[in-house]
């Protein structure tokens, strides 16, 4: 049995692809009330109205009984509570287990999801992450969709695929946990500023150039994080950068086009009404910039807008501003 920790829009429309895959899983809910709902409902009403719960997804708010009756756990929990989530879990996982998460962003610290399981679970417990192109929604609905899940275990790997992998969820299998990583939070940031664009209507071209150089940056930092390349080309990279800047599903893209509108940050989280993971790894970036010593332009002006009341448009004239230099360079920290 796969337990799922989250029962968001992501934790939901994944433990859908597992059930309707002909697997029984064991959704977990921290809140109690939520949970009950959730089982008496069959249908999780907030994030994913009038999709039917398949008789094999049972719902919990009890974390032990979640770990305790599957076989593999998989954390579905924004990237701000990934850290106290495995804590909760810790004393209740084995190395049987393994873990596995779909978490798309940063720790606070700046450290790569992989590398906060490791220090809390130990350097050889078996890990996976699940990161790519995927509105929830559409998973949800069976549309098809392609991944990436990257994984310290192979035989870990082999049995999350085969919990999920059907022929509307094709996942596509890596060692590179850190291009993973980072391909699936980087991406946010970039979609904030192609939100940006967009609201300002500068234009498909503007996009176009935000897309290729928001994906140079991402492999700047990535390379010096440990990612391969070759992971930021694909699904976990420019897969999934060119629907969160691109799909109006994108709850960062919608941030950024309220961002141009004017309103303020507070004011659009509240009526997303969801976790926007950009906004935080903006903030999370900012240091791994200086950090590295990367030159990271785009982020950098999401980061101004977002933190330090940039206008808008004034961080669109300062990217546009920019001194004229080489498309493709060596060195990959600049």
């Amino acid at each position: 049995m796969l337990g799922i920790i989250g029962a968001g829009s992501w934790g939901t429309a994944l433990a859908l692809q597992a059930a309707v895959n002909q697997q029984p899983v064991t959704l977990w809910e921290h809140d109690p009330e939520v949970a009950t709902t959730l089982q008496g409902e069959r249908q999780n009403r907030r994030y994913l109205p009038d999709i039917a719960f398949p008789y094999n997804l049972q719902i919990t708010s009890s974390l032990q009984d979640c770990v305790s009756t599957c076989s593999e756990i998989l954390v579905v929990v924004p990237s701000a509570a990934f850290r106290s989530v495995l804590q909760q879990l810790k004393p209740l996982l084995t190395p049987q287990h393994g873990l596995a998460w779909a978490s798309k962003g940063l720790d606070p610290d700046g450290r790569l999801l992989h590398q906060v399981a490791a220090e809390i679970l130990g350097d050889d417990f078996p890990l996976a992450v699940l990161s790519g192109p995927s509105f929830a929604f559409e998973v949800a609905q069976y549309r098809p969709t392609a991944i990436s899940l990257a994984s310290n275990s192979e035989e870990l790997a082999e049995r999350i695929v085969n919990r999920l992998h059907s022929e509307t969820f094709r996942i596509y299998t890596s060692q590179d946990m850190a291009g993973v990583c980072l391909g699936g939070a980087y991406k946010n940031v970039l979609a904030i500023a192609a939100g940006i664009a967009d609201g300002l209507s500068l234009g498909h071209n503007t996009r176009a150039a935000l897309i290729t150089r928001g994906l140079a940056e991402m492999q700047r930092l990535g390379l010096n994080l440990g990612g391969q390349n070759e992971t930021f080309m694909g699904l976990a990279g420019l897969g999934d950068l060119v629907l969160t800047c691109t799909g109006d599903l994108s709850r960062n893209r919608r941030l950024g086009m309220a961002l141009a509108e004017g309103k303020t940050l507070q004011t659009i989280q509240s009526d997303i009404g969801q976790v926007t993971e950009g906004v935080e790894t903006a903030r999370v970036i900012h240091r791994l910039a200086n950090t590295y010593d990367t030159d990271l332009p785009i982020a950098e002006r999401v980061y101004q807008v977002l933190f330090k009341n940039q206008p808008p448009k004034e961080a669109v004239i300062e990217l546009l501003s920019r001194e004229p230099r080489e498309e493709f360079q060596t060195d990959v920290d600049q």
